[in-house]
């Protein structure tokens, strides 16, 4: 594993929605310590809010999910937040992304109002796209995240295809592709690391590692358990981090991004989390242990972080309340805007299949004939 020094961090994207709180008078003077490495109180505050927004977003999703608002298959980052807001703030607004089918999170620390993203889970037209996705297939250029993929490791190859036309434009964005730690055992993530190292190409690739494939563990389904060293047999940079501490994230895929954008040189990301729920939300996850349930509750990154800016004294009582009520209220928006959303008209259902209208392209609706006489 390499240790080159992290490329100075860009400033925030986007400022944080978080609720106007206060800090102690001895906040400033804690932060220069090793712990935040020199980071002001309002952007750990903002790290602290984004992580907490999305695991109320993601409750809410379940909530939704078992009130049959929510079709589908549906998976939620609960336990990640850190990694996602973490690689989020490391990302430019120009830089593209491309999710497996874990990507509500990702979706919001890309910039997406979160009422586009819940009323995509809804189904509405309203949603990234345009009702006719779902959980599995968000999708929005405007902020450069090129899909949720449904199918394990389908954005690997069409991320290199991104990091391509970035090289051959000689633009200087980068592309992120994140995945599960299963997609590292398929042809085309081999195949694809193969070409971005061959080729030179700016793509970071991210491995959530979150220990359980589904339902297998990564050292019973990999002969490699250290997934991070699989860049090696591609000659380039591979990294691991604790998935659950926001600032190491941020750090290392930092310097990683910057680094592809300067030297236009791929590298990958492994960063270890841990699931607090099952794969998704119908898996019950019966075949984790008690003991492994409870480690993973207590690497919960949201109350790791809670209680390191708590004591740092970043964070009181009230202005955490503060915070959580503000997230409540935002998360009550965006599903109020959901549901106050219309349904697609059924004659939409066909209009992006195809870029280019094609001959013969089929557009029989379910219960057409299929012969017209």
């Amino acid at each position: 594993m390499t240790t080159t020094t992290a490329a100075p961090r860009k400033s925030a994207r986007k400022a944080s929605k978080a609720a106007d709180v206060s800090l102690p008078d001895t906040a400033e003077k804690l932060l220069g310590g090793a712990d935040f490495g020199g980071a002001d109180a309002n952007d750990l505050l903002e790290l602290y809010t984004d992580m907490l927004f999305i695991r109320r977003f993601e409750e809410r999703t379940a909530q939704a999910y078992q009130q049959a608002k929510i079709g589908g298959y549906c998976h939620l980052n609960l336990g990640e937040e850190a990694t996602v807001v973490g690689v989020g703030k490391a990302m430019r607004p120009t830089d593209y992304l491309f999710t497996n089918y874990r990507e509500h999170g990702y979706a919001l620390a890309k910039g997406i109002e979160p009422g586009r993203v819940m009323a995509e889970l809804y189904g509405r037209s309203t949603g990234t796209s345009k009702g006719w996705g779902g959980s599995m297939h968000m999708y929005d250029t405007a902020t450069r995240l090129l899909g949720g993929y449904a199918i394990v490791g389908g954005q690997v190859p069409l991320a290199i295809g991104a990091a391509l036309a970035i090289d051959y434009r000689g633009g200087d964005d980068v592309v992120v592709c994140q995945m599960g730690e299963g997609t590292t055992n398929i042809g085309a993530f081999h195949e694809s690391l193969n070409i971005a190292a061959l080729w030179n190409l700016p793509v970071v690739f991210l491995v959530i590692n979150n220990q359980t494939g589904m339902g297998t563990t990564v050292e019973k389904s990999s002969a490699e358990p250290d997934l991070w060293k699989r860049a090696s047999s591609y000659r380039m940079r591979g990294e691991r981090v604790d998935g659950t501490d926001v600032l190491a994230v941020r750090e290392v895929a930092s310097d990683l991004i910057e680094t592809a954008r300067r030297e236009g040189k791929p590298a990958l990301l492994e960063a270890v989390s841990y699931r607090l729920k099952g794969h998704s939300v119908v898996d019950p996850a019966k075949y984790r242990t008690e003991e492994a349930v409870s480690i993973a509750v207590g690497h919960d990154p949201i109350l790791l972080w809670h209680d390191r800016l708590l004591e740092a004294g970043v964070l009181s009582e009230d202005s955490a309340a503060a915070i959580e009520a503000d997230v409540k209220e935002r998360v009550r928006a965006a599903v109020d805007f959901a549901d106050s959303s219309p349904h697609p008209d059924p004659a939409t259902l066909f209009d992006y299949n195809y870029a280019t209208p094609v001959a013969g392209d089929s557009r029989r609706l379910p219960g057409d004939p299929l012969f017209t006489f």
